[in-house]
């Protein structure tokens, strides 16, 4: 169980590789990212089973460096159909998920 930092910007997870691997998470291929410097960086990554809110969803997680913030992106969000509000800043549960 840990923290993860909720950020819009992001369309996977992340978490420190050390971590992932304790937690029985394993690397199932390698995907080219974009930092927000622009550079571009290659990672591996795999799947998590994260529970977030009362609902459960398997989403893609990056492998990320030992002392990287774990990162919740957006895909694991609106998985289980949660937004972030943009004028509170507050994450809002949807009374139904899009399918439009």
């Amino acid at each position: 169980e840990t923290e993860f930092l909720v950020d819009t910007g992001a369309i996977d997870c992340m978490a420190p590789r050390d971590r992932l691997l304790s937690a029985g998470i394993r690397p199932e291929r390698k995907s080219v990212y974009e930092l927000a410097n622009g550079q571009t960086v290659e990672y591996e990554c795999g799947f998590a089973r994260i529970f977030f809110m009362g609902e459960e969803t398997v989403t893609p997680v990056i492998f990320g460096p030992p002392d990287i913030e774990p990162i919740l992106g957006v895909l694991a969000l609106e998985s289980v159909g949660v937004i972030v509000d943009p004028v509170t800043k507050t994450l809002k549960r949807l009374h139904a998920k899009p399918l439009k």
